[in-house]
């Protein structure tokens, strides 16, 4: 008989499957009962799907178009739909809160300010309007992935940065144990799609302006928001990393 976890479960859970494979995390989660759906943007997210698809269970994705990626993403989000004959349900922002923010601060008003604010409105509210639809997501966080954000994150947890006071989330990161060399050699080895920026030396990978390639040694995160400290790097999607 298949556990479904509840919040009461949820710190048991993460103890029992933090040893276990990603694809065991992964059926676990789509074995919750309510919606659960997979977080899609990047090539982590990808071995998520690709893995979904062997399970045999049937599984949802969301992905949020800021309006500001680069071109090369969107043609990447629609390779992933075709090479596995998929929905991929895309979030968008309030146009009219992007309007307000263009016409008072014009389009690259985090340079100066800072990138919560934009980030805030093109990426976390669609977020959370379509986090408040589900029960559990899936994210393809990693512990390597951030300095001081992300070096910490368990298999699976309470999320509570997007959790209501009338219902719990569940967060699954199935490849949270997982380094960049292990997600390289699955995409490698199962020759599934990936972002062709990646070729270029992009590694992390968000809206066009805010994303950067990095030089040999650098961290994948100091390609993002690389005008900004380097161990807060994080746009609000998964603020429960930051330490207060």
């Amino acid at each position: 008989m298949t556990i479904i976890p509840t919040i009461d479960l949820v710190d048991a859970l993460a103890s029992e499957y933090t040893d276990k494979s990603p694809s065991e995390i992964l059926e676990l989660a789509l074995s919750q009962e309510g919606e659960i759906a997979i977080s899609f943007s990047g090539a982590e997210d990808v071995v998520l799907i690709d893995m979904a698809s062997h399970l045999g269970k049937p599984f949802r994705i969301f992905s949020l178009d800021t309006g500001r990626l680069h071109a090369e993403t969107y043609q990447f989000i629609e390779t992933v739909r075709k090479h596995y004959n998929i929905e991929i349900e895309i979030c968008f922002p309030e146009s009219e809160a992007i309007e307000s923010l263009v016409k008072q601060k014009g389009f690259f008003s985090f340079f100066e300010d800072g990138h919560q604010e934009c980030c805030g409105i093109r990426k976390v509210k669609p977020l959370r309007k379509k986090l408040a639809t589900l029960d559990g997501w899936i994210t393809g966080q990693r512990k390597d992935q951030s300095p001081g954000t992300r070096n910490e994150i368990p298999v699976i947890q309470a999320d509570a940065g997007f959790s209501g006071p009338d219902k719990q989330l569940i967060k699954y990161n199935p490849l949270a144990n997982w380094s960049s060399a292990d997600v390289w050699n699955y995409i490698r080895m199962m020759e599934i799609p990936y972002n062709p920026l990646h070729e270029r030396g992009f590694i992390s990978i968000g809206c066009e302006p805010c994303t950067r390639p990095v030089l040999p040694n650098q961290h994948e995160r100091e390609g993002r928001w690389w005008w900004e400290e380097a161990t807060h790097k994080e746009c609000g999607l998964h603020s429960g990393n930051l330490k207060k």
